[in-house]
This record gives structure tokens, C-alpha cells and sequence, in this order.
């Protein structure tokens, strides 16, 4: 067998290299509606490249002037600073060359070691700063000088937001010293960003704690105004506590517009973090994502950072400044990365601390924290161990000893009973507590599965919910004698009740006033609902729901063998009546403990109620009916 030759490999033309063409309109476009939220970062922009410029400066020669002016006048926004500046060859490269920016060195033409030292003080990053000034402008002029070749020429360049730019030098005269002049005309539909004074308004929100002097000139003549407010409140010294606080508390309403209950400091000296947190004076959902104030390097970054804070700390509004956490591209947010994971953790830490501080040295600062916010600490609670074990002894609950905390019921009660509903707990809290029987209200939001938990905090205590037999069995016993007595009675009553599935019981309890008491739980009203779907299902479900019967269904009416009416109805000798006045005290009962009626429910307290009717009127024809065990006088 011979094989066939493989033909030779035929040469493919290497194909030329070509540069991505970039529409400046379009890139405009995108910057304006999806990098950016709003044009107004514009001023931001302007702002970061001059600090920038001047940090630049100041790293090559410390004892250069600083100095960062910005005016709005006449349709015009103009910023100058006595910063860096360029050459004719870096305004080429690096104002006219999306992405590329000044701060990084080495390659971009700045000399790697100048820059070294300083790189971490840059607040730009990402080299689209000045172009994102197009949102709001038709033409950006720039005159700039460099500090770095003393005989360079003063250039400017011009650019328009066609996509067209224009390089050329100018006498030295045009700027005697180093520096940069940057100028914006406004472009149509934009007018309303450059008025002086929307933009001296985003000048101080952005760059109020900028560690220059930056001030705004609005052309009317007058003395320039400053926009820095150095040191942040938070940083600044105070004669007393007392001032701190007042100082702080203004601080929040004007940044949050509300006066807080209490502040919380954020110093994370090795994270490079300092700020405050202020507590929120009224309640609000744990589900809403709250909104933070953080400044990069004194530059506000964004005033809605959601991912700042862990999510339980939403009782808080945050500000902060920072020098280690990443911004996003848009430099509106921050990049959720192990950095900022870490500085999450550590910031929910120190809140931590201070509702720990609370709780060991001001229970009444604790306590009016917790009459607003219990609702959502309650909601975290249950799924942060962490926040549990610190806050579930402080918060409140309703109990069977008035509104407490429970490491204070705890005190009192090993043995903590709950009930599901709040009608429940409301019939049952008068008569527990006069018992000794230790009972909470667990029918609000959260409280039932707190109250689960409550023995992975606290093993020692014992947490069950109520069910007719731990009440009936705490309250006191009728002498046998007369439980032996009333025999027929309670017969009679078990009868005439045993189709709702209720049993009766005779006890002695306090308060007096109180008649009957029904006592219901989960077991008996699953008992219930399976005997309804038991009557109304077929052949085959009838089967299997019989199957499943539990044993003597456990609602029961407890009647008060201390309550005067009871010892007249148990005296009756009317059996029927007898009957019908059992069925009054279980509707009564029912009514008191607001339960959901049953159509059996309704139609029993009618056929007491019309019972009685007919009973009174009957008697009322016939007084000597009404005698009981009297002689008739014939």
C-alpha cells in the first residue's frame, strides 16, 4: 500500500493591525445615560483632576502654592489650579486617549519614581474623567503649563464633543506659572447644570472634605467662597461630650434631614476608614436597603451605598471617608471585593459594640432604641446568631407579667409558656397570672420563632407552647367532696358540649369575675379540622382521616367553681335548662377568647341564646316556675 503525499502548507497573509475608531457622540451618550447616573458628576470630575493635579505637584516640590479655583459665570464653568500641568506632548496623550490616564506612570510618559510615593493619593483611576465633562458641555478648552519642564510653553487644547480636538502651544506670557485652566461652554439642553449656584451646591456636596482649600467664585464680584470644611465633624475636637453630640446631630440632619437617637463612631484606623453612623429616630423595614455617604480620599463618591453596612445594620445611615476601598468604573458605588467584605465585617462589629455598651451602662438609651426599632432587630435576629444572643435578652415582649425583656420574665420563670394568637394570650394572661404560670404573647411578628431560639441562647430555660392541660393542671383544685357532689352536673354539661368537641373541667381560679374559661391548642384544633374534613370528604378520605383520629380531643371549657353564677347553674334541677345554660357559658367563653366562629359555634350560641329567651319568658307566664324549690302557695 502507498500512501498519498500531504500537500504543502500554504502561506496566509498576515493582516494588518488597526486602532478601535471611538464616536465621541456615542461615547458621550453612554457616559450620560448608563455609566453615570446624573451629569451632575461633571463638577466631580472637575474637581478630582485638579486635586489630583495638585497632589502631583506637591510630591516633586512640597513647598509649590496650592491653590484650586472654580467659577460659574456666564453660560461657562472654569476651574484653575496650581497643579502638575502638561506638556504639548502629554495633553496629546493623555487628554485625547480614552482610558489612558496621567496618574499611572512609567508608560503614560510620568516618571515611574515621581509617581510611587504618591500613586495612593490619586483619586482617579480610570482615565475618563475629563471626557465625562462632555455630558454638559459642547466644548472643553484647557490651558495648561508644566511644572516639570520650567521652559516648556504654556498649551492649550481644545475640544469639541464632535469627536475633534485642537493641540497648540502658546506664549509664555498666556500663563506665566505652572498650572491648568480648565473651561466648559455649556451645551444645549445643559443650562440648568452650570447656574453658580447648582454648581457651587455640587461642589460642596462633592468636595467638602478635600484636603485643599477649593473655592467658588460666581462672577458677581463679591469675595470667593470656600467649598472645604475641614476636619470632617466627626474628626474635630470639642469642649465637652454633650457639644460633640449637638455638633454631630446637626451634621445628620443636614445630610440626612433627620436628628438621629443616637451616633455611632466608625474609625477603622488600619482599614483607613473614619466616619460616623447615626441611628434612625423612627422604624423602617429591614428590607430596604439603606443608602451610605462615602468619600474617597475627601471626595464624595456616592450617597447611596447599599453594601457598605451588613444587612442587620439597617437601623443605621452611614458616613464615611476612606482611603483603601475600590470605587466602581462609574465611581458611584463600591466594588463589593474581600477589601471592602472585610471593612463590612468590621464596621458591623463596632455597632455591635455599641449595643453591647448599651446594654452593660445604659439600659434606658438601649430601651428607647429598642421601643423603635424592636420589629427589625427582631426580623434580623432570627437569622444572625450573633445579633440573637446580644439583643434577645433586651428586647421586649408582652408576657403574662406586663411588657418585659425576657432575660427579665426569664428571671422570674424557668418554664416559659407561649401562646400563637394574641386573642389567646389575652384570655389567658389575667387568669396565668395570678396562677404563678408564665406566659408570652408569641401571636406578634417574629416572636414565635424568637421564642425557638431562645434555648440555643439560654439552655437552662424550657420554652413550650400552652396547651389546655399545663393551665388546667396550675389552677386549683375543687375538694372531692364537691367535685363528688356536682357529678351530674359536669355530666349533663360534658354531653351537651361533646359535639364541639370540647370537654369540661371544674377548677378554682382567680379572678372571680370570670365564669368559664376555654382553653384551646394546636392538637385539638387539628383534631377539629380533621373531624370537618372527616364529614365532608368521601368514602376513601373518610378511611384515611379515621385512621389518623387522635385520642379525646383537648379543648376544654374550665368552669370557675369560685364564680357565684357557676354554683347557681351546677344547683339546678332543670336538666334541660341546665343544658342551655352550659352552652351560654361556652359561647361566652368562645366570644371572650375571639376565636374564629365555627358554623357549629354560631348555631349553638343561637340555640342557647333563644333557649334562654324562651326559658325568661315562659317564667315570666308562669311565677311560680320561676320559684325554684319553693311550695306552690295553693
Amino acid at each position: 500500500m502507498t500512501s498519498t503525499p500531504m500537500p504543502a502548507p500554504t502561506s496566509t497573509p498576515v493582516s494588518a493591525a488597526h486602532s478601535f475608531q471611538v464616536d465621541l457622540r456615542g461615547l458621550v451618550d453612554l457616559l450620560s445615560h448608563h455609566l453615570y447616573s446624573s451629569p451632575r458628576v461633571y463638577v466631580r470630575e472637575l474637581l478630582q483632576n485638579a486635586v489630583d493635579a495638585v497632589t502631583a505637584r506637591q510630591a516633586i516640590d512640597p513647598e509649590a502654592p496650592v491653590h484650586i479655583r472654580l467659577t460659574a459665570s456666564g453660560g461657562r464653568v472654569t476651574i484653575e489650579d496650581s497643579g502638575i500641568g502638561l506638556t504639548a506632548a502629554e495633553a496629546h496623550s493623555f487628554l485625547a486617549t480614552i482610558g489612558r490616564s496621567s496618574k499611572r506612570g512609567g508608560e503614560d510618559g510620568f516618571p515611574e519614581q515621581s509617581l510611587e510615593a504618591t500613586r495612593g493619593d490619586f483619586l482617579g483611576q480610570f482615565g475618563i474623567g475629563l471626557l465625562a465633562c462632555f455630558v454638559v458641555a459642547r466644548q472643553i478648552r484647557v490651558v495648561t503649563r508644566s511644572a516639570r519642564d520650567p521652559r516648556a510653553a504654556p498649551v492649550e487644547w481644545l475640544a469639541a464633543d464632535d469627536g475633534s480636538y485642537t493641540v497648540r502651544e502658546l506664549p509664555h506670557a498666556a500663563r506665566p506659572e505652572p498650572g491648568t485652566t480648565v473651561v466648559l461652554e455649556a451645551r444645549p439642553g445643559a443650562a440648568e447644570w452650570i447656574l453658580p449656584a447648582k454648581v457651587e451646591e455640587l461642589a460642596r456636596d462633592y468636595g467638602s472634605l478635600l484636603p485643599y482649600d477649593i473655592t467658588f467664585d460666581d462672577g458677581q464680584g463679591g469675595e470667593p467662597r470656600p467649598v472645604t470644611d475641614r476636619a470632617a465633624v466627626w474628626e474635630r475636637a470639642f469642649p465637652t461630650p454633650a457639644a460633640r453630640r449637638v455638633a454631630l446631630a446637626g451634621h445628620c440632619a443636614e445630610l440626612f434631614d433627620f436628628t438621629p437617637l443616637d451616633s455611632i463612631d466608625l474609625d477603622l484606623p488600619v482599614a483607613g476608614v473614619r466616619g460616623v453612623a447615626y441611628v434612625l429616630p423612627d422604624p423602617t423595614s429591614p428590607a430596604h436597603r439603606a443608602g451610605h455617604r462615602v468619600h474617597l480620599k475627601g471626595m464624595l463618591l456616592t450617597h447611596r451605598a447599599d453594601n457598605l453596612l451588613p444587612d442587620w445594620a439597617f437601623f443605621v445611615r452611614a458616613v464615611i471617608d476612606t482611603d483603601t476601598l475600590r470605587p466602581t468604573a462609574s465611581r458611584e458605588n463600591l466594588y463589593d471585593d474581600e477589601t471592602l467584605s472585610a471593612v463590612r465585617e468590621a464596621l458591623g462589629a463596632r455597632i455591635r459594640g455599641w449595643l453591647a455598651e448599651l446594654a452593660a451602662g445604659d439600659p434606658e438609651r438601649l430601651a428607647s432604641f429598642l421601643q423603635v426599632h424592636h420589629l427589625g432587630v427582631k426580623s434580623m435576629a432570627r437569622h444572625d446568631p450573633e445579633l440573637l444572643g446580644l439583643m434577645l435578652p433586651w428586647l421586649p415582649f408582652e408576657t403574662s407579667a406586663g411588657s418585659m425583656s425576657l432575660q427579665e420574665f426569664a428571671a422570674a420563670h424557668t418554664d416559659i409558656h407561649f401562646t400563637r394568637t394574641v386573642e389567646e394570650f389575652r384570655q389567658i394572661a389575667p387568669i396565668a397570672a395570678a396562677h404563678g404560670l408564665g406566659v408570652i404573647n408569641a401571636g406578634y411578628t417574629y416572636d414565635a420563632d424568637l421564642l425557638a431560639l431562645l434555648p440555643s441562647v439560654r439552655p437552662e430555660l424550657k420554652v413550650t407552647e400552652l396547651d389546655a392541660g399545663a393551665v388546667t393542671e396550675r389552677l386549683d383544685q375543687v375538694p372531692t367532696a364537691d367535685e363528688l357532689a356536682l357529678a351530674p352536673f359536669l355530666a349533663t354539661a360534658r354531653t351537651r358540649l361533646a359535639s364541639q368537641h370540647c370537654d369540661v373541667a371544674l377548677r378554682a381560679f382567680q379572678p372571680v369575675t370570670v365564669p368559664a374559661l376555654y382553653l384551646d391548642d394546636r392538637q385539638a384544633r387539628q383534631e377539629r379540622d380533621r373531624t370537618a374534613a372527616l364529614e365532608s370528604a368521601d368514602s376513601l378520605w373518610s378511611g384515611i382521616l379515621g385512621s389518623l383520629r387522635g385520642s379525646a380531643p383537648r379543648a376544654r371549657l374550665v368552669l370557675n367553681h369560685n364564680n357565684p353564677l357557676i354554683r347557681r347553674i351546677s344547683g339546678l334541677q332543670d336538666e334541660a335548662l341546665t343544658g342551655t345554660a352550659v352552652e351560654s357559658l361556652y359561647g361566652q367563653a368562645l366570644l371572650m377568647s375571639q376565636r374564629p366562629l365555627r358554623p357549629a359555634d354560631s348555631a349553638l350560641l343561637n340555640r342557647a341564646f333563644l333557649g334562654l329567651l324562651e326559658w325568661a319568658t315562659h317564667s315570666s307566664a308562669n311565677p311560680t316556675d320561676a320559684r325554684d324549690g319553693e311550695e306552690d302557695p295553693k
